[in-house]
Formats: structure tokens, sequence, C-alpha cells
């Protein structure tokens, strides 16, 4: 059985496929319509989590034990509506606060990645920390050994802020991680997070000639604005990442990159996946560009693929519109599931979901008219 989860602007979704992956039905929205960047599942328990907040709630994250029927929120940092609060005892009813002091305080705004592996659910947050939980998402604590590199004050946000909206966990070996940061770049740990590597540099100096975007690769460094990153399966830690200037490859866990936008239709582009079982198979789906619009190039969608690890590509169009879509589809809003024949699933920020059950072969509009998706999961 497949749920993907969604994460919107007005709260979480559940998309439910059945064991077919047909008739797809909409639940939410959950979570009080908090904005919900990140909604993920542990298939062995069944548990979700989701995490978000503004100005207004700070951030939290929600979880629910029942496949979505209930949520209990876990507060981190204050939001305006403490402030309200503090100084209305009707306000502080409506809302339930009580004024017990938050862990963070206002630390951060919102949550905006999570991570589940080997027991521990970790969070990324805007302005960029780490967290990490041991008991299920009811408390949290921060990871220090990232908060206090010596390049965090040298970090540069990107146009959303300055956000750790990337977490990549070892399949076998829970003191080994990644995380991206826009615009600081890739961070890794082997001790399980008490100290941090920073992992951008190229793999040869050749890569940074001809390009005049300020988020090009330069100095010897990939752009620090890396957009999303996943793990192949295997051995070896295959990594690939979708920047805000072209797509990349390491083979050697982020210690260096090489450049595989050749082929695609643009530098530009947020999300990337990689098939499940194969590590040469993965899509991504370019913008573009990031000044002209960030819609699909020519306004005709289509999900790119590669059978040899980004070598050569090809355009994926069967079922995606392909005359005026405008449509952005936003750095965690691709998604995958495990079956046999490998699903693949995107959410946009004009309310649909799109997903293919042979692999990007053709395309099927599954839900539509949600809020802005911000992510997408399967579960």
């Amino acid at each position: 059985m497949v749920k993907v989860l969604l994460g919107t602007t007005k709260g979480a979704f559940i998309l439910d496929g059945g064991e077919s992956r047909t008739g797809w039905k909409v639940s939410g929205p959950h979570c009080d319509g908090w904005c919900i960047n990140h909604a993920i599942g542990d298939p062995a328990s069944g548990t979700i989590w989701a995490g978000g907040g503004s100005a207004f709630t700070g951030a939290g994250v929600w979880r629910s034990e029942d496949g979505g029927e209930s949520w209990q929120l876990t507060r981190l940092t204050k939001g305006d509506m403490d402030d309200w609060a503090a100084n209305d005892p009707d306000t502080a009813a409506f809302f339930g606060i009580t004024g017990e002091p938050l862990p963070f305080e206002s630390d951060f705004q919102q949550i905006w990645s999570l991570n589940h592996s080997h027991g521990t659910l970790h969070a990324g947050t805007k302005p960029a920390q780490l967290l990490a939980s041991s008991d299920k998402g009811a408390s949290f604590s921060r990871v220090e050994g990232l908060t206090n590199h010596p390049s965090a004050d040298s970090w540069n946000p990107g146009a959303a802020g300055l956000v750790l909206h990337t977490i990549v966990s070892h399949p076998s070996d829970p003191k080994r991680a990644w995380v991206g940061i826009s615009a600081a770049g890739v961070f890794a740990t082997e001790d399980g997070g008490g100290t941090w590597e920073r992992r951008n540099r190229l793999s040869n100096a050749e890569a940074c000639e001809g390009h005049q975007h300020p988020a090009a690769p330069r100095d010897g460094d990939v752009g620090h604005c890396v957009h999303n990153m996943m793990r192949a399966p295997g051995g070896g830690d295959l990594l690939y990442q979708q920047n805000h200037h072209g797509v990349w490859r390491s083979t050697d866990g982020g210690r260096s990159w090489d450049d595989i936008t050749s082929g695609l239709p643009s530098t530009f582009g947020f999300p990337i996946r990689v098939h499940p079982a194969d590590p040469q198979t993965l899509w991504t789906l370019p913008l573009n560009g990031d000044s002209q619009g960030r819609f699909p190039p020519d306004a005709a969608c289509a999900v790119w693929r590669s059978r040899d690890g980004g070598e050569s590509w090809q355009a994926m169009r069967e079922g995606l519109p392909q005359e005026g879509c405008f449509f952005t589809v936003l750095r965690q809003a691709m998604a995958g599931d495990a079956e046999e024949q490998a699903g693949v699933y995107f959410g946009t920020n004009s309310g649909s979901v799109f997903a293919s059950t042979n692999e990007g072969d053709t395309w099927l509009e599954i839900a539509r008219h949600l809020p802005t998706i911000l992510s997408v999961e399967t579960m």
C-alpha cells in the first residue's frame, strides 16, 4: 500500500492509492492548517510527522500514530500569537496557550525538513540549525556540532532564507549523515553529529569556467546554494544534488562533485529523485531559470530521467501539460516509492499532484486544487 504525504501552505494532506496505486483518495487538511514544509512517515510503525510553522505560530512538529486520524503538536518556538496571548487571556484560551516556556524560545521560525532513521528523528530549521529527537518527536535537542561549525558566521541565506532543507541518512551507519543548507552547501558527519565537514569541492577546476551566474561554481567549489540532495542505493556513498546552478554527482560522499547538467534544458531546478534500487537511474524537473519565472521551459512540463548516472537525459512528457504550464515544483516536492516498478510523484505550487507508476514513462494527475504544495513523500 502506498500513501503520499503532502506538506502544503494550509496543512498536511494524505493521498491513499491502496495496493494498486489507483483511485487516489485525499484526506486533510491536517495539523490545524499550519504551514507544513515537510511531512514524512515511518512504514514500520505507521507514525507520520509534519514539520512547519510561521512567524505567527512559531515552529513545531506534529505527530500522528494512527494514520492521520489524530495529531499531537510539539511546539518548539514562540510566534506572534504568544505575544498576543501574553496580553489577553481570551486570546490565550482561544489558542490553548498556557504560557509555559518553549524549549527554543525565538531561535527559529519554522521546521523545514525531517528525517527519521536509526530510531532518531532529525529536523532542520529556518534559520539553519539541526535538531534531534530520540522520543519520536516529543522533545528535541540541538545538534551543537553543526550549529557551532567554524564557518557558520559566513553562511549566506538563499532567496527563501537560511534554511536547512535536506537531511540524508546513511542506511546502515547511524553515525553518518549529510545535510543541505541554502546557501551554505553540503555538510557531512561521520561521528553522529559531533563534528561536520563542509563538502562542496569540485572534481576539477575547469567546471568553474564559463559560468557568470552568482550561484555558479567558483573558487574550486560547486555553488553553495544546494536545492536538494539524495543518496543512491548501495555502497560507495553515491550522492546526487540539484543545485541552484546545475545538477551534480558525487561518487565519494560529497568530497568532490562532477557536473552532470549537460543534456538538460536549463541549469535551474529544485528537486531530484533517485531510483530505490538502481543507483544510475534518477529524475529531475528543470525550470526555465531563477529570474525568468521558475516554470518549465517553453511552458511545457517534462520530468527528465537518466539511466546512466546523469551522463545522458531523456524528457518524459506523456500525461504532463504541454501548453500554458507555468507552475513551479519546489525542492522537497518530488518523491518515489519502493514498489517493484518504482513510482515517482511530484506536487506543484498550483496544487496538483502528478504520479507515474512506470518510472516516468507516463504520468497521471492524481490530485488537484490543493493548496501550494511544499513537499511530497511516500509511505
